[in-house]
């Protein structure tokens, strides 16, 4: 197990990313390979949770395309993520907030975190 831990140390690649948590509101720019091109993707939405830890840590956004809603799971040490942005600092008190999935209209807005 001692074994793992070193071999996973030595693979990770750190990647310095601002500190967001459940109910931000992030952009993450991902790249996305076409054929033999490559474009970034951006997608905005809700942090509904974290999980994990180090470099086998991901975060899940949630973001309303239309009337349907689609989330996304990224992994935090994937090659693919160019950057993030975090758009707006949501003020919630819970973790994992999948109440979120079940609101709609004004229920659904998060309100901003002052510092």
């Amino acid at each position: 197990m001692n074994l793992m831990n070193v071999v996973e140390n030595e693979l990770a690649v750190e990647k310095q990313f601002p500190k967001f948590i459940a109910g931000d509101t992030i952009t993450v720019h991902y790249k996305i390979k076409e054929g033999n091109k490559e474009r970034i993707q951006q997608f905005r939405g809700v942090v509904i949770q974290r999980s994990g830890s180090s470099h086998t840590a991901t975060f899940t956004v949630r973001k309303m395309s239309g009337n349907v809603g689609v989330e996304r799971i990224f992994p935090v040490s994937s090659p693919f993520i160019d950057k993030i942005e975090v758009n707006k600092h949501g003020k919630v008190r819970r973790a994992r907030i999948f109440y979120l999935r079940n609101l709609t209209g004004k229920k659904a807005r998060i309100k901003e975190r002052k510092f």
